[in-house]
């Protein structure tokens, strides 16, 4: 069974593995967190595009059959370089997905989905300064307004494994600043990171109740599924008897004790067995 690829810089791109894992149960996959050189998001445009080449090899490497970029960064930098270098291995990125979660959570018929609300998107330094996900959300929309706001702090609290600490309200809080009250909060706050799922239900209390808070991770899962059902690559398809129990390898450039215990918050289950690998 041909396993599908998943990286991220860190441990966020978990959270789009719990949900490829959920929608696709009979699929094997292998998760490679590039702990060593996290966060992708402070870098340079040249820098992550070369980082996420390095990474991706080492998953086409591995002869996976598809190779899910489970980092907003990554995939609005260098989806298109990677999908010509890895052809005719197919990639599939988290902002496109994103932004059809964004788009289809502001529904046409609310008359407050237009005007000042429109879509809050929270990002790193590079997925905001890049404009990817204001591009993608416009491209299905053109009148929906998309703010953007930098969260650079964000991806160290949930690599250190602080959801639940005291000082992330007062962070959020400032990230938010200006879009809290219910006359300028959005309409739809787009998580476009994927390690800020974890800050879910923190953002969920400063928010009014309204407001629809989305991420890539279930639309991510859910084109994946509709691609390999498309390229008949399913392995709930696969006439052999019987089926090869379904697998997870955790890879990790750096860390792989912490990966382990945190990555858990991440991913929702335990994470075991972490390998350390150079690329």
């Amino acid at each position: 069974m041909q396993p599908i690829g998943v990286f991220d810089s860190g441990m966020g791109g978990l959270t789009v593995l719990a949900a490829l894992a959920e929608r696709l149960p009979d699929e094997s996959f292998v998760y490679l967190g590039d702990t060593a050189r996290l966060p992708y998001g402070s870098k340079s445009a040249a820098t992550v595009s070369r980082y996420a080449i390095q990474a991706a090899q080492h998953l086409h490497n591995a002869q996976v059959k598809l190779i899910v970029i489970a980092c907003n960064t990554a995939s609005a930098v260098a989806l298109d370089e990677l999908r010509a270098a890895f052809a005719p291995t197919p990639v599939i990125g988290v902002v496109q997905p994103g932004a059809a979660a964004a788009s289809a959570a502001c529904k046409p018929g609310n008359a407050r989905s237009l005007g000042r609300r429109g879509v809050l998107v929270l990002a790193t330094e590079s997925t905001v300064r890049g404009g990817a996900y204001a591009r993608a959300i416009q491209a299905r929309n053109a009148r929906l307004p998309v703010y953007s706001r930098a969260c650079p702090l964000l991806v160290a609290l949930a690599e250190e494994g602080r959801v639940d600490d005291p000082v992330v309200a007062l962070i959020l809080q400032d990230y938010l600043a200006g879009y809290l009250s219910a006359d300028q909060s959005p309409q739809t706050l787009l998580l476009g990171c994927t390690h800020f799922p974890v800050f879910r239900r923190a953002l969920e209390r400063l928010l009014p109740q309204d407001v629809a808070v989305v991420d890539s991770a279930s639309t991510t899962a859910g084109v994946v599924a509709e691609h390999l059902e498309q390229s008949q690559q399913s392995s709930a398809d696969l006439g052999a008897t019987p089926k090869p129990k379904p697998t997870i390898r955790f890879l990790a450039t750096d860390g792989v004790e912490r990966f382990a215990r945190v990555g858990r918050t991440f991913f929702g289950a335990p994470v075991s067995d972490v390998e350390l690998v150079d690329l």
